[in-house]
C-alpha cells in the first residue's frame, strides 16, 4: 500500500510541475508567471515529502520546508517587483519589459493595442425633398378626397375620365 500511495503521490506531484511548467511558457502576464513558478515549486515539495514518506526518513521533508520558505520569499519579492514594473510603465505584459533583457534576438514587431474608447463618427447626409415642419406642402401635391373615398378606392375625377373616352 505504501507503494501505491507514493506513486500517486509522484504522480500528482509531476501533474502539478507539467501544469506550472506550460503555465510560465505560455502567459505573458506577470503575475500568472510567478503563480505557475509557484505551483512548479509545490510540485517539487510535494515530491520531496513522497520520498521522504518512502525512505521513512525525514530529510526531504525538512528540504520541503526550506523549499517552501524560498518560495514565501520568493513570492514576497515578485510581489514587489510586480507592483514596481506596474507604476512605471502601468502595464504587467512580459513584452512591454523587453528592454530589460540581455539577449540579442531581434524584438518581434506586434501591432500596437489601443485601449481607448473613442466614438464613431457617422457622416451625415444632406436631407432631400421638402422638409414638411418649415415648409408647408404646396396645394397642387395635396391629395383631394372626397367624403367616404377611401385611399384603397379613389374616385376617378371627372376631367380624367373625359380625357381618356376622348382618346
Amino acid at each position: 500500500m505504501n507503494d501505491v500511495m507514493t506513486q500517486n503521490m509522484l504522480v500528482f506531484a509531476g501533474l502539478l510541475f507539467s501544469a506550472g511548467f506550460v503555465g510560465f511558457l505560455t502567459r505573458r502576464s506577470l503575475i500568472l508567471m510567478f503563480l505557475s513558478l509557484e505551483m512548479m515549486l509545490a510540485g517539487v515539495s510535494i515530491n520531496l515529502i513522497a520520498f521522504a514518506r518512502h525512505y521513512g526518513n525525514f530529510q526531504g521533508q525538512v528540504l520541503a520546508i526550506m523549499v517552501l520558505t524560498i518560495a514565501a520569499c520568493e513570492a514576497a519579492i515578485a510581489l514587489a517587483l510586480v507592483v514596481s514594473l506596474y507604476r512605471k510603465k502601468a502595464t504587467l505584459d512580459i513584452k512591454a519589459w523587453d528592454e530589460l533583457s540581455e539577449t540579442l534576438v531581434p524584438k518581434e514587431v506586434e501591432a500596437p493595442i489601443s485601449m481607448s474608447t473613442t466614438e464613431q463618427v457617422f457622416p451625415s447626409l444632406t436631407p432631400s425633398g421638402l422638409d414638411p415642419l418649415q415648409d408647408p406642402v404646396p396645394s397642387e401635391f395635396m391629395a383631394n378626397l372626397k367624403v367616404g373615398e377611401t385611399i384603397g378606392n379613389p374616385v376617378v375625377n371627372e376631367k380624367k375620365a373625359e380625357v381618356s373616352n376622348n382618346a
